[in-house]
Parts: structure tokens; sequence; C-alpha cells
């Protein structure tokens, strides 16, 4: 029997969008480019408030790709 809930028809399609999206140079690029950046801050250390907001840009630029990933709907 059919039910009106197209979601589970849909799963499929927002796996491939968001599969594809991962698969994607440029979400690629600036993932992994977010994530050196995350951590040459913590291997230069965190000794003034500049290196807080490098942390806290490079935080939010990943959080920003993620979230990019998550709403990819194929």
């Amino acid at each position: 029997m059919l039910s009106g809930d197209t979601s589970v028809a849909d799963a499929p399609h927002v796996a491939r969008g968001r599969l594809a999206t991962a698969r994607s140079i440029g979400w690629l690029g600036q993932t992994v480019a977010s994530l050196c950046w995350i951590t040459s801050v913590f291997v230069y250390g965190i000794s003034s408030a500049g290196d807080w907001l490098q942390l806290a840009a490079a935080s939010s630029w990943l959080t920003a790709n993620v979230a990019t990933l998550l709403d990819a709907d194929g």
C-alpha cells in the first residue's frame, strides 16, 4: 500500500546529493583547508587573542562546510 509520505522515497536522492557534495573538489578543498588551519593553531599554540580569533574563523569555516553537506538535497 502506498502512503502520501514521500520522505522515504526521497531518502536516496538526499544521500546521493550529500555524497556528490562531499566528493566535489570545492567542498573537499575547503574542508581540508579549514582542518589544516585548525591544526596549525594548535601546533603553534594559542598564546594571544589573535590565535583565538584564528581558531574561531577556522572553526566557523568548517561548520559552514558541514552545514552545506547536511543541507545538500540532490
